[in-house]
């Protein structure tokens, strides 16, 4: 039996009001079966064979948002087609039974496996293998297995494809939903952010530097984002090892917050946490500065695990880390007060740093 991941900490509870919508967060996408290999000391060689020192397997793809938005105390609501063989069986239960994230809009496809993706982390890198196809056509989903008419729901994390619009987010954003967006490498090298029709309808687009700069013909990351509010209300865009840059259109706002510097063990994932921190933050009406701060220590703590959903830190491992991080006398006191929001969210006790959440393999189950 899986016994669900219960948070410790709603981050919304002052913003509940009766009538809202009983889902915080929506998303659609496809869920992998992700096998990560970990502890390789380099890239697999051509003809040889490489042993590492650890491995996990876990739901990825869309499902990493997902686990990421429920443990941070989010009702979540996922919309994904699962295969009838035992990888989807697996996945499906870790998210609803484990993770509590609400599958009503799912749907189980037989004769339709599950697509895998295999993982390698080394050198803080990563190198991925993945098979799958798209599933059956479901004549009550035709936007790609999301649901014709999305639950109402507070946010949505839509996941833009260049030359590709995706009916649900105008509904979805007709209907209230502030929408949340990221977006992929463009393969048609075309960079157009006219080839994103969606993007009109979201309130936060969220891209990494590269692709900031590449849509908006800058060299500057900070110049791009501004250039950026010219499209969405807020741009929020990460830099890697210097963290995060984010302007609000709407109020004039900016804010920068470095990174946090870790030992990276598997970078899978750390992009979907690092969009489901900022979320979090935002339905909360945090400021701008500790929505990014947040966004970026969710991210930094995910990375110290391997895997993607495995590693999509809760409350619990958030105040693991903010009561030992103070503990150390050379601690940086304005470093420290950038996370002191933090005082008046976290419980009193908790579980002692470092935590684990990861099983094994899928062979295992936990009691």
């Amino acid at each position: 039996m899986v016994v669900p991941v219960q948070p410790t900490v709603d981050p919304l509870k002052a913003a509940r009001r009766a009538g809202d919508p009983a889902c915080d967060v929506y998303l659609t996408g496809t869920v992998f079966l992700d096998i990560i290999f970990t502890g390789l000391d380099s890239a697999p060689v051509r003809g040889t064979e490489s042993w590492a020192r650890g491995m996990g397997s876990s739901p990825g793809g869309v499902a990493n948002m997902a686990t990421a938005l429920a443990r941070l105390g989010l009702h979540t609501s996922l919309a994904a087609a699962f295969g009838d063989d035992h990888y989807g069986e697996y996945c499906w239960d870790a998210l609803e039974g484990g993770e509590g994230i609400d599958l009503t809009s799912s749907r189980i496809v037989p004769g339709w496996h599950t697509p895998v993706t295999v993982s390698m982390a080394y050198e803080g890198e990563r190198t991925m293998v993945s098979h799958g196809h798209e599933p059956p056509p479901d004549a009550d989903a035709p936007d790609g297995g999301a649901p014709s008419c999305p639950p109402r729901a507070r946010a949505a994390v839509a996941s833009l494809t260049p030359g590709v619009s995706a009916p649900w987010i105008a509904q979805a954003a007709r209907s209230g939903t502030r929408i949340f967006a990221d977006v992929g490498w463009d393969d048609t090298g075309r960079w157009d952010l006219a080839a994103l029709p969606d993007l009109g309808h979201c309130e936060a687009f969220l891209p990494n530097a590269e692709e900031a700069m590449r849509y908006t013909r800058t060299s500057c990351p900070r110049d791009a984002a501004r250039a950026l509010t010219e499209h969405v209300p807020l741009a929020v865009v990460t830099l890697g090892a210097e963290g995060a840059y984010a302007v609000d259109r709407r109020t004039g706002e900016t804010a920068e917050v470095p990174a946090i510097e870790v030992e990276a063990l598997d970078p899978t994932g750390a992009g979907d946490v690092f969009v489901a921190g900022f979320v979090t933050g935002t339905l909360a009406g945090w400021p701008l500065a500790d929505r990014l701060a947040f966004a970026g220590l969710t991210a930094a703590l995910s990375v110290q695990e391997f895997g993607g959903s495995l590693s999509a830190p809760g409350w619990a491992e958030v105040g693991g880390w903010w009561r030992r991080v103070r503990e150390f006398d050379e601690q940086d006191p304005a470093a420290l007060r950038r996370y002191s929001f933090l005082e008046a969210l976290l419980p009193a006790q908790g579980r002692p740093w470092p935590l684990r959440r990861a099983v094994p393999t899928i062979g295992f189950r936990s009691a």
